[in-house]
């Protein structure tokens, strides 16, 4: 398969959203030797659903962490280096969670998880938030107490189930939404009680939040003017699609003075899109975490 640099224009360009398509999207056992732990996945909330049928749960902004009853896991495969005390007589079972600071506290998750050596005081700030048992064979209404009783058995705080509750019509969902949103949090998460764990992305799972956000690849750093000169303008990012449009909010001063790096993923919040296909009123979020 000849490479993008020495292929012909147009064939280049093909080969070049080839490649971006599959290093963004392909699942990350793929891109690294170790394999990703197989983990349910959600679509996003849509109109039409049964609300009845689901829990509802805060969507933590933290890193999706996998206990595979040895080690913990990132969502790509990754071993995270927690301290030993951290983890001490966790059970032998798979644990499905959200590694998490605290609202507002995404920067600081992401930073103690990346540390080869793990840092105590930093970890001291963190929970593991779990939401399920992905080895049980139960509905997820059945592994619920299930988990509650096993976390109880752990008996630490720093391990806890995420609160999961009802909810009787879709405004008092959009109600809590908001207030969630004004209270710091990310959004909501809504898991269907009659389903089974399932390593795949269904309507199982679903996550309810007041914008969408989507990935692309950073291709250039745009040069900052007047308050930002010296610093990062915007980004050029690219979809896997082949799309490119330029990226200029929702950046503070200290990641305009240290951007993300070319080649990165970055997630980006958007309100839906013009015509050409670009997102409207795109901002930046944070440096895409496997």
């Amino acid at each position: 398969m000849p490479t993008p640099s020495s292929a012909p224009p147009r064939i280049a360009g093909l080969l070049r959203a080839l490649l971006l398509s599959l290093s963004l999207w392909l699942p990350a056992a793929a891109l690294s030797s170790t394999p990703a732990p197989p983990l349910m996945l959600a679509n996003v909330y849509h109109p039409g659903i049964a609300l009845a049928d689901y829990w509802v749960s805060e969507k933590l902004d933290g890193v999706r962490a996998y206990w595979d009853g040895e080690q913990l896991l990132t969502r790509g495969g990754q071993r995270i280096n927690a301290p030993h005390w951290f983890i001490a007589g966790w059970p032998k079972v798979a644990l499905d969670g959200e590694l998490w600071a605290g609202r507002g506290q995404f920067s600081h998750a992401v930073s103690t998880v990346r540390r080869e050596a793990p840092d105590d005081a930093a970890w001291r700030r963190m929970r593991f938030m779990v939401f399920d048992l992905p080895a049980h064979a139960g509905t997820f209404s059945q592994r619920l107490p299930a988990l509650q009783s096993t976390l109880a058995k752990l008996a630490v705080p720093w391990v806890q189930p995420v609160e999961q509750s009802k909810l009787g019509s879709h405004a008092a969902l959009q109600g809590l939404l908001q207030q969630t949103v004004r209270q710091g949090g990310e959004g909501l998460m809504l898991h269907r009680g009659a389903s089974l764990y399932r390593a795949q992305r269904s309507d199982d799972l679903l996550k309810v939040k007041t914008h969408e956000d989507a990935e692309a690849r950073v291709v250039g750093h745009l040069p900052g003017k007047g308050k930002y000169q010296g610093m990062l303008g915007a980004l050029l990012v690219e979809t896997p699609d082949g799309l490119r449009f330029k990226l200029g909010s929702g950046f503070s001063d200290a990641q305009r003075r240290q951007p993300p790096a070319l080649d990165s993923v970055v997630t980006y919040r958007f309100r839906g899109l013009n015509d050409s296909g670009i997102p409207r009123f795109a901002s930046f979020m944070r440096v895409y975490e496997q």
